[in-house]
């Protein structure tokens, strides 16, 4: 499990669960760490307790500290208040600190006051924490007044800790399970307009900057945008090291900041001669067959977005999962909440898109997108909503370039987003709903025809509501496509405008790569098409845009697991293209073991045999010739 965001952390967990190993493995990476102790010494009747003692130090590395609090309870408040913002803490545990606090030695004593102290003292910590506690809320209540007193007391510390922390962890059986996520500080919120959804990255509304005496922004004032989500790397062996891999030197535009989204920009387009060059050199490898067939395509997309005839496989790569509901008939026949439960699995490393994720090697970014109101009967977005969402996202592609990463994957998961997709199809390409709109399945498989009709109503009553709207755009962003596309047209103009190539294979993805065309035409020469799943909505689009299935395998994992399925493959391909030597010319010395050189051609053609049609003798079927007329004075007798 990946943790990313967090100052102060607290984890829980019962008696030989882990916890104390899950917490120093946090720590792994620190320089120095001071390891307060919290528990009483071992006394000589104790053999038991003292060996576990011995192997918490002797697990510790060689540069940890090592401070006991356990002559006093308030000691611990102390060693945390105290504590600078270079300095790392781990503490073990807040079981021996109540221990401590309960001890008839230490009595009378306010311990809710004592409590408090490390709350407040854990809150207002400069320094990176970890505390470690154990989890008695789940076993019997004990028979005893003193142990009823303990499971009182550390319930109760761990709830002020708890609250006081960053973020919660649980370890059951070994197994961390993230109970609070580091959450980043929201944007300042202001009301949205009456019956519209509010808008940002998590959830709250964005404003955009006012200006004098609160004036609304125009086109050309960059909207505030909400803080980035955390970016998690699920665990599983590591990516090897890319090597041989450069971006092109071309500077990207200054768009993203203050500048206007708009139609027109003069966005980057891939190496127009790398592509074909390195097609040419495919057909010079050292292969026993006929190469890499469709899969060519592979190498010459990496070419051009590289710069190189011989591009090199994708090592960094990050995939950007948007959750966004879309309400009312877009989502009918969804399960309430199942969407939300998909993107907190992906948060905490679990589920098929974090699975594959790591197998890949690839880094996680989960991004909530703002709700988009019903088409059928409003804008699912306001104008400065799509604005927002679209600096939103081009950040978002930005921050992955800055941090190295060499392709983007577009990933989603959103009730109503196939309706979505569908309606912004219809109104960019012309569509009808019923023939982009795929069958709706239920969880126990069945096809629910009436929820597919619904859907279809829905884009049908939405197309009809905007019949006289403009299409450009962020029009038809604000009023079908909803904060999911917008974010992700924003990604893909940033990643062009960086020079970074991504991969798609859903509704999601595709929707924003018919609305990006129109913004820049360059985006989708940067988007490459892992499956189209059976699709027909991809299926259309992927055809407007020009773009190629990679595979046909009819995967249906999610938008984003499909192409992170396919991705190995590309990577293998990749691999093997820029490995491979050249075929070997032919050395013509005469050896015994050559290949004899071949004859002149005026030889050649003397020894080939004659097809010609023989010239008959007589009169015939192969003859065009009027026969002779026969000699009538010689005629047998």
């Amino acid at each position: 499990m990946s943790l990313d965001g967090w100052n102060t952390l607290l984890v829980l967990g019962g008696i030989r669960s882990g916890k104390s190993e899950f917490a120093e493995s946090l720590l792994a990476d620190a320089a120095t760490v001071r390891y307060v102790a919290t528990a009483a010494g071992a006394g000589d009747d104790d053999a038991e307790w003292a060996a576990r003692l011995a192997a918490h130090r002797t697990r510790r590395p060689a540069t940890w500290s090592t401070e006991e609090t356990a002559a006093s309870p308030r000691r611990l408040a102390e060693v945390i208040a105290a504590a600078q913002p270079d300095e790392t803490l781990l503490v073990d545990d807040l079981g021996g600190w109540v221990t401590v606090l309960l001890d008839p030695a230490h009595q009378p004593a306010d311990d809710t006051a004592t409590i408090d102290e490390l709350a407040a003292a854990v809150r207002g910590c400069a320094a990176r924490l970890v505390l470690v506690s154990p989890e008695v809320g789940l076993s019997l209540v004990p028979t005893t007044p003193l142990g009823r007193a303990f499971t009182d007391a550390l319930g109760a510390a761990n709830r002020a800790v708890a609250d006081a922390c960053d973020t919660v962890v649980l370890v059951v059986a070994g197994q961390p399970c993230r109970l609070k996520p580091a959450t980043a500080e929201p944007a300042p919120a202001v009301p949205p307009p009456p019956g519209r959804p509010s808008v940002n990255g998590l959830g709250t509304t964005v404003p955009a900057q006012a200006g004098p005496a609160g004036e609304q922004p125009t086109n050309g004032a960059a909207p505030t945008l909400p803080a980035s989500p955390p970016v998690t790397t699920p665990e599983l062996p590591a990516a090897p090291v890319a090597t041989g891999w450069t971006a092109p030197p071309t500077a990207p535009p200054v768009v993203a900041s203050g500048a206007v989204i708009q139609p027109g920009m003069d966005l980057p387009m891939p190496d127009e001669h790398a592509g074909p060059q390195a097609v040419d050199r495919l057909a010079n490898l050292d292969v026993p067959g006929t190469g890499l067939g469709v899969l060519e395509q592979v190498v010459s997309f990496a070419a051009a977005t590289q710069g190189t005839p011989t591009p090199a496989p994708w090592q960094s790569v990050r995939v950007l999962m948007l959750h966004g509901d879309h309400a009312g008939g877009s989502a009918a026949g969804t399960v309430a909440g199942e969407s939300t439960r998909r993107a907190d699995q992906a948060r905490a490393g679990e589920g098929v898109l974090a699975r594959l994720a790591a197998e890949s090697g690839a880094s996680l970014q989960v991004v909530d997108a703002p709700a988009a109101a019903p088409i059928e009967h409003s804008p699912a977005l306001t104008a400065e909503q799509v604005e927002s969402a679209l600096h939103y996202g081009w950040r978002l592609a930005e921050e992955a370039a800055d941090a190295g990463v060499q392709l983007l994957v577009l990933a989603a998961c959103g009730a109503g987003t196939e309706a979505a997709a569908a309606a912004v199809l219809a109104a960019t390409a012309g569509a009808e709903a019923p023939t982009v709109l795929a069958r709706v399945v239920t969880e126990t498989g069945e096809i629910d025809d009436v929820a597919w009709m619904a859907r279809c109503a829905a884009v049908r009553d939405a197309l009809h509501r905007t019949r006289r709207s403009s299409r450009d755009a962020k029009d038809v962003l604000a009023e079908l496509g909803g904060g999911d596309i917008s974010i992700a047209t924003g990604i893909l103009l940033g990643a062009t405008a960086r020079r970074i190539p991504v991969l798609l294979d859903g509704p999601v993805g595709v929707a924003a790569g018919l609305i990006s065309r129109d913004l820049a035409g360059q985006a989708r020469h940067w988007c490459l098409l892992a499956d189209h799943g059976g699709h027909p909505a991809v299926q259309l689009a992927a055809d407007v845009l020009g773009l190629t299935s990679l595979a046909e395998l009819r995967l249906d994992l999610g938008e984003g697991a499909n192409a992170l399925t396919v991705l190995p493959l590309l990577r293998s391909v990749l691999g093997l293209a820029a490995a491979l030597p050249a075929r070997p010319a032919r050395d013509n010395g005469g050896g015994a073991d050559e290949t004899p050189e071949p004859e002149p051609v005026e030889e050649a053609e003397e020894a080939e045999p004659d097809f010609r049609e023989p010239e008959p003798d007589g009169p015939g079927p192969t003859s065009t010739e009027p026969a002779e007329p026969a000699d009538q004075g010689s005629r047998a007798g």
